[in-house]
């Protein structure tokens, strides 16, 4: 069988993401790496420090004042001094690696006159795309990378768990690839994925209590150093109640009206904290494929969440909805994702639209199923479509979950 287990160094497993980051190891843009908080970035940044040959680098962590202290000199040549005297040995070639920028957005001026002037790269993170995305854009135009790390997907997941096993590339190939065998040895790691999610510290606890001990601690966070200290809403405590309302509503279309009536509060105040909410990695909210504008029903927005922990420690889901989150956490990095949705209330409830690809999913089907996906993706002109599933079945448009 192609699972295997191997004996892990927990500290050094190594992220998908980490490929594209040594791809643009040695250009000269400013390297962002973004995401919501516990996520894994300060990992993957030590990991991509040791990596550096050499010892003219210095790595530097803005939760720490002393570190912070190098970036607030006003004459931003000065800066160059601190960071030799932090271990830099020349500003030729050199590597610097910033974590938890946020914690100083200021020094994002510095970081671009040292960019302007000096020899040096730079790697940063930072846990809240508030500041990354508003901020970064008008100081480090066209100097800088950014990506974004997101909880595990289930196959990091598995790495995590010290199960290796291949991953085909293609939907294609992962349709025609499927076995039982796989499929009934990895269900009850789907099973704990579809409910615990992929934060990495949740993935590694084993006992239950540790894990939501884990998420509520994740969700605190959240609230403490998002949107307390981001934010400048006035009334937190409708805040709070539209976060729960739309954890209900995951999977879902979203009525504004609707959820402005259930909190008491404006349409533009709803927008404004899903605004929020959606900068800050906590949802993100896709929306409609449209291949003919006269046919499609435009506008709603669907709903869905950063990671599936969060949905089984604060909500109380159907296996449907729960089942379709995973899903969407297994989509959101490959490219963008739309959903369709006819006037008729047909649906199809994902669309790639770069791959021209329909994905429809279903905990559990029947031959309807098949025939809707297979009709509506030659209607709207999709080259592939198939159907996500948690039972196994060896029709050619079927994928279980465990082969994404």
């Amino acid at each position: 069988m192609y699972i295997c287990r191997k004996q892990f160094d927990m500290s050094l497993i190594e992220r998908k993401i980490s490929g594209r980051l040594r791809e643009v190891m040695h250009t000269s843009e400013i390297v962002v790496l973004t995401g919501m908080r516990r996520v894994g970035k300060t990992t993957v940044l030590k990991m991509l420090y040791q990596e550096i040959p050499g010892k003219n680098k210095v790595f530097l962590d803005f939760e720490n004042l002393l570190d912070r202290k190098i970036f607030e000199e006003t004459d931003f040549n000065r800066i160059v001094t601190g960071l030799k005297e932090a271990g830099l040995k020349n500003e030729k070639g050199a590597y610097v690696f910033i974590d938890e920028i946020q914690n100083f957005p200021q020094s994002v001026h510095a970081l671009k006159y040292l960019y302007d002037h000096y020899s040096i790269k730079f790697f940063v993170t930072g846990s809240s795309s508030f500041y990354l995305k508003n901020l970064f854009p008008e100081s480090l135009a066209g100097r800088k990378t950014i990506f974004e790390l997101f909880p595990l997907d289930f196959q990091e997941f598995l790495r995590f768990k010290e199960v290796l096993v291949p991953f085909e590339t293609s939907f294609k190939q992962k349709a025609e690839n499927k076995n039982i065998i796989r499929h009934e040895k990895l269900s009850g790691y789907v099973s704990e994925y579809i409910e615990w999610g992929g934060f990495p510290q949740v993935v590694l606890a084993s006992d239950i209590s540790h894990k939501k001990r884990l998420i509520s601690d994740i969700f605190s966070s959240y609230y403490q150093k998002d949107i307390l200290q981001l934010s400048d809403f006035k009334n937190l405590n409708a805040f709070r109640d539209l976060l729960m309302l739309l954890i209900q509503r995951t999977g879902s279309k979203l009525d504004i009206s609707k959820l402005a009536s259930e909190t008491g509060i404006s349409r533009d105040t709803v927008y404004s904290y899903l605004s929020f909410l959606e900068a800050t990695y906590m949802i993100s909210l896709i929306r409609p494929f449209s291949s003919n504008a006269d046919r499609e029903v435009s506008g709603s927005r669907k709903l869905y969440f950063c990671d599936n922990g969060i949905l089984s420690v604060f909500g109380k889901l159907s296996e449907g909805s729960m089942f379709e989150n995973a899903v969407y956490c297994q989509l959101r990095d490959i490219e963008k994702i739309n959903y369709y949705q006819k006037r008729s209330g047909i649906e199809i409830d994902f669309v790639l639209p770069v791959q021209k690809i329909a994905i429809e999913v279903k905990s559990r089907w029947n031959d309807i199923d098949f025939n809707k996906v297979a009709r509506v993706t030659s209607e709207i002109k999709l080259k592939e479509s198939y159907l996500l599933t948690r039972q196994f079945n060896e029709h050619k448009m079927c994928i279980p979950f465990e082969m994404l």
